[in-house]
């Protein structure tokens, strides 16, 4: 084999598989939205979430509104990681766990509002922590909470995946619908 056919396939193999990590555990919930398509994973590249932002939208009154938009997680050494996002709202502040990591959560869906309605699918999130502690982002919540995912086993949240409907233009958008996150050890 030419010496720099096998150089090119190293270097690809190395760059393709830098964002992904080895992970324990997927937490999801079921009351996800049903519209738009999963994202890429991001992983925190050692160590675990510990905070969280999301992108959300305010209530736009006789426009459509598309609720959260993005969340985003910072690792305990600084790195931000997110999967991906929708095109409108503003960053919140940063929630940060007193003690440890994030492990688990819950999201605010709201349901489908049939033909008539304006549909925002994910509205907010709620995260625990290592000390039992609850994070709740500040957005509008037109929907209601599902259930908590599982928890974490050992370690803390590591990588996220979201599940996002893109910008149709004119119509009716939702944004982000659906969130998975991985747990490392």
């Amino acid at each position: 084999m030419d010496l720099s056919i096998s150089i090119f396939l190293i270097f690809s193999y190395c760059v393709w598989d830098t964002e992904s990590r080895a992970y324990t555990t997927i937490l999801s919930v079921t009351n996800g939205g049903k519209w738009g398509d999963w994202g890429k994973e991001d992983f925190c590249t050692d160590g675990y979430a510990r905070s969280f932002a999301i992108k959300a939208q305010k209530k736009q009154g006789a426009k459509d509104d598309t609720g959260l938009n993005a969340i985003r997680l910072i690792c305990e050494n600084g790195q931000e990681i997110q999967s991906t996002v929708g095109q409108k709202g503003t960053w919140s502040r940063v929630y940060k766990c007193p003690e440890g990591n994030l492990m688990s959560f819950t999201l605010n869906v709201e349901p489908s509002r049939g033909k008539m309605g304006d549909d925002t699918a994910a509205n907010n999130i709620q995260f625990s922590c290592t000390d039992g502690t609850i994070l709740k982002g500040e957005a509008k919540e037109w929907g209601k909470y599902g259930e908590w995912s599982k928890r974490c086993p050992a370690g803390g949240i590591c990588g996220i995946q979201t599940k996002v409907e893109p910008e149709k233009g004119a119509g009716d958008d939702t944004a982000l619908n659906d969130v998975q996150f991985f747990c490392c050890d």
